[in-house]
Order: C-alpha cells, then structure tokens, then sequence
C-alpha cells in the first residue's frame, strides 16, 4: 500500500512536471501565434504598400506577396494546430493527476484503515496476552494447591498406615495376652 502511494506520488510529480513542460510549450507556441499574427499584420501593411506600388506599376511585387500572405497564412494554421495540439495534452496531462491524485486519496483512506485495524488488532493481542498471563497465574496457584493437597493426601495416608500398624500392633499384642496359656 506504501508502494503504491510512493509510486503515486512519483507519477504525479513526474505528470506534473510533463504538465508544466506543456504548459510552457503551449506559452511558447502562444508566443509564436502572437509573433506569426504580428508579422502577419506587418505583411498585410507591406501588402497594401505594395498594393500601392503596383498601382505605380508594379506587377511582380504583389504576386510576391501574395505568395508571402500564404506562406504565413499556412504556418499560422500548422501553429494553431500545434496550439490545440498542445492543449488537448495538457488536458490529457491534467485528467491524468486528477485519477491519480484520486486514487492515491484512496490508497491513504485505506492505509488508514488498515493501521486502525492493526492497532485494534494489537490491542486485542495486548488483551489476549494479559488473559493468559492471568489464566498462567491461576493455573500456577492451582498446580501449587494440587501439589499440596497431594502431600497432604501422602502425608495422612503414610500417617494411616503408621496407625494402622500400630493397631495391628496393639491388637496383636492385646490378643496374644487374652488367649489362654497353657493349663
């Protein structure tokens, strides 16, 4: 998801840089229209001028220019095609940052979704572990109350069969002395 978004970012740096490259080459070919449109107008006086001069006699001066007018004509038209060719990439280029300034908006609301879950998830783990380390601790007391119930348990059945022994004892000696010896 980082990658992502730092691809992103680098794609969105890199179109922005393409845009301002376009940009600038549109300003240039707007500057050039301008040139073109001012030498055109400067052609269209010396037209007139010469207008003039073939009015004087002059033939040859204005099929010159006439050629000239179309020269200009036809680099103005190949300008404003390079202009709207210009401009519909710089359209292009700015669609292109929007999708992806959208999609990296995106990747961020689920980079912030995923770092919410893991921090839940991490708060559980925290929870899990507390329990077990309280399950470890009862289980560990319990383990202990076994162990000394069943010392308890040996200890009194070791104590038994010591009272039982001695009863066995005191019943065998009792009963040797209550039969009757010999008459």
């Amino acid at each position: 998801s980082e990658e992502k978004a730092k691809k992103a970012m680098v794609d969105a740096g890199r179109l922005a840089d393409e845009l301002r490259s376009e940009q600038d080459h549109a300003a240039t070919q707007e500057k050039s229209a301008r040139t073109t449109e001012v030498s055109l107008s400067e052609m269209q006086k010396k037209a007139e001028e010469a207008s003039f001069a073939l009015a004087r006699g002059a033939a040859q001066i204005p099929a010159k220019l006439e050629a000239r007018t179309h020269d200009i004509e036809l680099e103005l038209n190949r300008t404003i095609q390079q202009t709207d060719e210009v401009h519909k990439t710089i359209t292009k280029g700015e669609r292109r940052v929007k999708e992806l300034l959208f999609q990296q908006e995106e990747n961020k609301k689920n980079q912030d979704r995923i770092t919410e879950l893991v921090e839940k998830l991490q708060q559980k783990i925290k929870s899990y572990k507390k329990q077990i380390e309280e399950a470890e601790e009862i289980a560990a007391i319990n383990l202990a109350k076994y162990r000394k119930a069943q010392q308890d348990f040996e200890e009194a059945e070791e104590r038994s069969k010591i009272c039982e022994a001695n009863i066995t004892k005191y019943r065998g000696a009792r009963g040797a002395s209550m039969t009757p010896g010999p008459i």
